[in-house]
């Protein structure tokens, strides 16, 4: 790929969602920030978020994968366990559970109440979760443009085959999820509401600008393949010139964290780097694995083997600096007519 310019910075535009997203987005500015290149140093990143975890509980609408991105790359997160606040305690919750108002299985913190709180309130005034998100980013300067993939309502349901004679049951993602694990085997995953969905506004544009796209280890099914879902998104990122590069989740048949492997046996896709990318097949120009796993064989795909555990800031940053040079080594393809 020819340099995009010697003075413009980098236009770069990611998919993502959940804590392994947010890690990757937070070590891909360090990445940035530490460049001797100008055009990465002074970059500019957009992350279109997945929205189609969102839940209401206790009457607050909650965006767990947008709250985590947030925080994680806006220094409040609980890096113990990847999401939340720090430092966090539960008054509130433990007032909930005394008056046994549950659920008990999604513990809100209280310093993340507030920001559930703010996001209900403007919502119900008639705000776009668009400009909820502007406000509440003012507050936690992530260092990068987050867009949710819509503002219309989309939610993630999973239907169970665990009653009476394999009846099935519809559950939120988030129960299954949080409350069951992902244990329980699911039959169908559906993000509701994701057809009749529109793209939030500057999704598109961020797509059809980007110099480079990049798909961090998110979970392929409910994480990028929800944001997929959102009519427009997969077709921008067909249409982009830009080179689309991913990060592989899978190592060595395996997710590198959370419970992938259930969503994938969910649609019926392998738990394989390979399998992944073929999620994405349309529209993928450059594919990281682990150096264990077998590549795709797709003629015109580019991978590369290397190490993909975050387990330290430098590992991060590294990983997210390879992917950079990747998409940066592809040509950018002729936009669609």
């Amino acid at each position: 790929m020819a340099p995009v310019s010697d003075s413009r910075p980098l236009q770069i535009t990611a998919l993502a969602g959940g804590v392994g997203g947010a890690r990757f987005l937070r070590g891909l500015l360090a990445h940035l920030r530490s460049a001797e290149d100008p055009a990465r140093r002074d970059a500019r990143v957009t992350v279109v978020v997945n929205t189609a975890d969102d839940v209401t509980l206790h009457g607050l609408r909650i965006s767990p994968d947008l709250d985590s991105v947030m925080y994680t790359l806006g220094g409040g997160i609980d890096e113990a366990r990847g999401w939340g606040r720090a430092q966090e305690s539960y008054g509130v919750a433990g007032e909930l559970a005394a008056h046994g108002e549950g659920p008990s299985w999604f513990t809100l913190g209280d310093k993340d109440i507030a920001t559930h709180v703010i996001r209900t309130r403007m919502l119900a005034e008639g705000a776009t979760l668009s400009e909820v998100t502007a406000r509440l980013c003012e507050r936690w300067q992530p260092g990068a443009r987050l867009l949710p993939m819509t503002d219309d309502r989309v939610e993630t349901h999973v239907d169970l085959a665990d009653g009476p004679g394999g009846a099935t049951r519809r559950v939120h993602f988030q129960e299954w999820w949080v409350r069951l694990h992902a244990a329980v085997p699911a039959v169908r995953i559906e993000a509701v509401g994701a057809a009749a969905s529109r793209p939030a506004p500057g999704v598109l544009e961020a797509l059809r600008e980007a110099d480079v796209v990049v798909l961090p280890p998110s979970n392929p099914v409910v994480s990028i393949g929800t944001v997929l879902q959102v009519p427009g998104i997969r077709d921008a990122l067909v249409a982009a010139p830009a080179p689309v590069v991913g990060v592989s989740p899978v190592v060595a048949g395996a997710p590198v964290r959370g419970m992938a492997d259930a969503c994938l046996s969910a649609i019926g896709v392998p738990t394989t780097a390979a399998a992944v990318a073929g999620l994405y097949d349309d529209f993928l120009d450059g594919w990281l694995i682990a150096e264990e796993d077998e590549p795709p064989r797709r003629p015109g795909l580019v991978v590369r083997r290397r190490p993909l555990l975050m387990n330290s800031p430098r590992a991060t940053a590294d990983l997210a600096g390879a992917a950079l040079d990747l998409a940066l080594e592809l040509d950018r393809k002729e936009p669609a007519a």
